[in-house]
């Protein structure tokens, strides 16, 4: 069935009790009580090429990013295993850098490969900036889904980044797609943009026809450019992540990095707005909850669902 979209004027002006009394019933509604955990490793981590204001790897800025390369398969390995073992249903391998460098290719494709048959989860990846070739040997070797934030609006985007662009990033979107992978994109609320910027991604992630998008709320690292900016009152990200709900009714919204500071004993609110999924076992540079704590409470969310 096809799905109109939702007038934003009028859902803009809603109260926020409504707006979240909209959004979870669309979310049962198109999504049922399913509640997705996935995990990532930082398979190679900092001295990235690209300036993203808010990014601790990136060599522009001085910060206490931890720096290795590419790991090795058994690390990867045990990683995947870790992660199925505490309820991910999906592992994705995030590298940094502005693209996976082609000497890396052949590695990351025997690991993937190794995923699949020795642990079995399925497998995801984020690997920067990629065309269709790379793209097809990866989906060849076994990952399903490619995760490619659009990280805010095509009109914001020059201001939290100069390196690359967004249309660059909208290219390996839709090469990803074109290879047949599944996409997971989304972005970070709280750099400084409008509530009109968050619409803005979040009407193009509906027009590209993404399934998987992950929220996070910046974590204002020392040494980025955005180590200063003020955090989001709790207010507005509850409204923002309703609004996604109800312009992707169909979407994986998966919050991530950030949830727990930005939102702190209000955590439960943002699946009460149309939230189905998280992100587990930490994340590239910061710690989160532990995985026994998440997994109890997609479990206390599905039962509050439910009733």
């Amino acid at each position: 069935m096809h799905l109109q979209p939702p007038d934003i004027t009028e859902l803009q002006a809603l109260p926020l009790a409504e707006l979240m009394r909209q959004a979870l019933a669309t979310k049962l509604a198109q999504r049922g009580t399913s509640f997705s955990l996935c995990s990532i490793i930082n398979a190679k981590s900092g001295t990235c090429s690209e300036d993203c204001h808010f990014c601790a790897q990136s060599a522009h800025y001085q910060t206490e990013a931890p720096v290795y390369p590419l790991l090795g398969k058994a690390q990867i390995l045990s990683a995947a295993r870790e992660a199925q073992k505490i309820g991910a249903s999906r592992f994705s391998l995030v590298t940094s850098g502005r693209g996976l460098a082609s000497a890396d290719l052949p590695q990351v494709l025997e690991i993937i490969r190794a995923i699949r048959t020795e642990v079995g989860i399925k497998v995801c990846a984020s690997l920067g900036i990629l065309g269709a070739a790379e793209l097809g040997q990866l989906k060849e070797a076994g990952v399903s889904r490619y995760h490619h934030n659009l990280e805010t609006s095509r009109e914001f985007f020059p201001r939290i980044c100069t390196s690359h662009s967004f249309v660059d990033r909208v290219a390996t979107i839709k090469a990803a797609q074109g290879v047949g992978l599944s996409v997971c994109s989304g972005g970070i609320f709280g750099l400084g943009e409008s509530e009109t910027d968050r619409l803005s991604m979040a009407m193009s992630l509906a027009e590209y026809g993404i399934d998987s998008v992950p929220i996070n709320v910046l974590i204002p690292l020392p040494g980025t450019p955005c180590a200063s900016l003020a955090p989001l009152p709790i207010t507005e990200i509850l409204r923002s992540i309703a609004l996604y709900r109800l312009i992707l009714p169909r979407a994986a919204i998966r919050l991530a990095a950030g949830r727990e500071s930005a939102l702190a004993d209000f955590l439960s609110s943002a699946f009460m707005a149309g939230a189905d999924g998280m992100m587990i076992g930490g994340y590239l540079t910061q710690r989160g909850r532990s995985p026994e704590a998440d997994r109890k409470f997609s479990e206390d969310i599905r039962q509050l669902w439910s009733i």
